[in-house]
């Protein structure tokens, strides 16, 4: 990237004209910026203990704004985000897992993008999407304007990826952290003359465990000065890298603040930090029980700051327990927008304990649900998923059951549980949708590997699918399908992104469905390389990426309906007929 040097006088001059601009907005309604982190547990941060890591941007949003201390989100990445969206509990809205097509929202879910964008604002999403990628089921597809990043649960690799742009597939430019912040600096700059909404959603610390070096230079010979009570569990080298990773959350969090303060923004302003799950791996979370995937405090109790400068009174710790079903009907409440999402939400508006001093507020149940296990919570009592009650208050490590002790409370939530598995989480419906083609109004389709399934001897390059490739075309009778589902008749150009070394090119391709086919053959190599050993600074799980290239096959005309999308060769000449990870099909007429 092209360096860019603005004389100081101009510069100051921009600046004051900014804030000039900024004060004489005549909309009302306030901007919002909502910053999501991944696998970031409650613990990650300075300000909730945590005496090993330096988070002061982070510190800054709690002390100058305002700090939920029992705010609950999902186990696991997906659900999450389905309910930050819906304010609605996940299983109402579809998703029962975090591939595969079923972290997709059901299509006729009203999102928070949606309903801000309906009432003027300006809607964008940089990061991690996981809620679906090919439309109605995309970003641009669910109220966001503008969309960079990646739609899959987890990327392979974090220094100038592949990515995507409002669906055309694009080369990132440098950390993803780092580059995800700079887009939304720019949109906050281009926006700041009219209410906006950015969704910054950083795909860190999630693995891999890849950092810019200065960031592990710090930590790479750390003292980890606080660990979990199952030391025996803990990885140090592990926990080194994720709070590595959170110290460049930090860094680019204070770039966003320094933005938003710089332009004259601040008073009307709400910022909001918060993470999707408890830590992925076992470290210091102020002695809670569980990690990520579990239903116990640790897995679900995250940081969750606000700021609104001016609004909300600096520094304020608010006891009572809130959840991420409750975004929604709060950002709503605050800007003044009607919540009309069609749909019964389950949050509740907690307007008033941020604006008011009153800390009257009547007791709450928050359910936490994932892959059939349930816990619930009150303002002090955890029932856990094998129904044990705990005092939370007293003991957040959940060591000693008080079910005995306090048998009302016990059976109160008992009840309450059973309720809601029987008519809550009963509406999770884990049938396969199809993955659809060609959605009215939008161009590009993505049908990546991960949504496929290989036959033959194809095999997946690693049991995680959100950024696999797949390997081992070596016979006639493989192939690759997708259950698709065509949504418009329509001629589309089709692009492949493929490896395939120079003894290996001229296998025959086809592409059919329903009738329709294209025939292509692959003349062209693309050795391609791993991508991603050179920067894990821990071993990974999830498998590496390729640089992978496209392709363009030809056209084919696929009409509305549902069938097996099938790609097979015909003629493989040589190993293998090459390396496969995604399709994009392009619509070029109806």
């Amino acid at each position: 990237m092209k360096q860019v040097i603005i004389p100081l006088l101009l510069f100051s001059f921009s600046v004051s004209q900014f804030q000039s601009e900024a004060q004489n907005r005549i909309d009302p309604k306030p901007n919002i910026i909502l910053i999501l982190t991944d696998d970031q547990g409650w613990g990650d941060v300075a300000i909730n203990g945590n005496t090993t890591i330096a988070t002061p941007n982070i510190d800054n949003l709690a002390r100058n704004g305002v700090t939920f201390c029992h705010f609950y989100a999902c186990p696991v990445c997906s659900p999450t985000r389905a309910e930050i969206l819906t304010g609605r509990y996940h299983v109402r809205s579809g998703v029962f897992e975090t591939s595969t097509g079923g972290e997709r929202l059901n299509a006729d879910e009203i999102t928070l993008a949606g309903l801000l964008k309906n009432a003027g604002y300006k809607t964008a999403l940089y990061g991690k999407w996981h809620s679906g990628m090919q439309p109605p089921y995309h970003p641009n597809a669910r109220g966001f304007d503008d969309f960079y990043g990646f739609c899959s649960g987890h990327w392979g690799n974090y220094f100038s990826p592949l990515l995507e742009h409002n669906g055309s597939i694009v080369q990132g430019e440098g950390f993803t952290t780092d580059d995800f912040t700079s887009r939304g600096i720019k949109f906050i700059e281009q926006n700041r003359n009219n209410p906006f909404f950015l969704f910054l959603a950083f795909n860190t610390p999630h693995s891999p465990m890849q950092v810019p070096p200065e960031y592990w230079e710090k930590y790479k010979n750390r003292e980890i000065k606080q660990r979990t009570d199952q030391v025996e569990k803990e990885d140090i080298e592990f926990t080194r890298a994720a709070l590595a990773m959170c110290e460049n959350i930090d860094f680019n969090v204070g770039r966003v603040t320094k933005k938003v303060t710089e332009l004259g923004l601040a008073e009307n302003t709400i910022i909001i930090y918060l993470s999707d799950n408890g830590p992925a791996g076992f470290r210091w979370n102020g002695g809670m029980k569980g990690k990520k995937g579990a239903t116990d405090e640790g897995g679900i109790r995250v940081p969750f700051f606000i700021q609104w400068d001016g609004k909300f009174k600096k520094g304020k710790q608010i006891g009572q327990i809130a959840a991420v079903i409750d975004l929604l009907p709060t950002l709503t409440d605050l800007a003044g927008i009607d919540c009309n999402t069609r749909c019964p939400v389950d949050g509740k508006s907690l307007k008033p304990l941020l604006l008011s001093e009153d800390d009257t507020w009547n007791d709450r149940l928050i359910f936490s649900h994932w892959q059939g296990k349930i816990s619930v919570r009150n303002q002090k009592f955890r029932l856990s998923n094998d129904d044990k009650l705990y005092d939370i208050e007293n003991d957040p490590g959940q060591k000693t059951d008080v079910a005995t002790k306090f048998p009302d409370i016990f059976a109160q939530l008992t009840n309450a549980k059973n309720r809601w598995k029987n008519e809550v989480a009963s509406e999770l419906k884990s049938a396969e949708k199809p993955f659809t083609i060609g959605c009215p109004g939008f161009v590009f389709t993505q049908l990546p590997a991960r949504d496929a399934i290989p036959h033959g001897n194809i095999k997946r390059s690693n049991q995680y699918p959100n950024s696999t490739y797949f390997t081992n075309w070596i016979s006639t009778t493989d192939s690759i399908t997708w259950n698709a589902e065509v949504l418009e008749d329509g001629l589309f150009e089709v692009e492949m992104y493929y490896s395939c070394n120079n003894a290996d090119i001229g296998s025959d391709l086809e592409l059919s469905m329903n009738g329709a086919s294209l025939n292509f053959k692959l003349n062209r190599p693309n050795d391609a390389k791993l991508i991603g050993p050179e920067n894990d600074i821990y071993p990974r799980m999830e498998g590496y990426e390729k640089e992978f290239r496209p392709i363009t096959m030809g056209t084919v005309r696929l009409k509305k309906g549902n069938g097996l999308l099938t790609l097979r060769a015909k003629y493989i000449p040589g190993k293998q007929a090459l390396e496969f990870r995604t399709l994009v099909l392009k619509r070029i007429a109806q």
